[in-house]
């Protein structure tokens, strides 16, 4: 995945719809399952927003501005998001 972002009228303290990073992290988890590669899924975040993706994606922070989510929180994720 290359940058995550929110549409300008789902950020902040007045946004419309929760959880929609989370879902679409969960989806790309889920296709890496799907694809053989045990549900790893690596991003590009914005600096700012490295903590919070630790902190409620389980990500990794790797280098830089790169992102990792290996198969224990990839799990946490489709479990969260989908039914399996």
């Amino acid at each position: 995945m290359d940058l995550l972002e929110s549409a300008p009228f789902n950020i902040g303290k007045h946004k419309i719809y929760e959880g929609v990073a989370g879902n679409l992290v969960a989806y790309a988890c889920k296709i890496s399952f799907q694809k053989g590669f045990e549900g790893y899924v690596a991003f590009t975040a914005k600096t700012k927003l490295i903590d919070h993706y630790v902190k409620t994606l389980g990500a990794y922070h790797f280098k830089n501005q790169r992102m990792l989510i290996d198969t224990p929180a990839a799990r946490i994720l489709v479990e969260k998001y989908f039914k399996v």
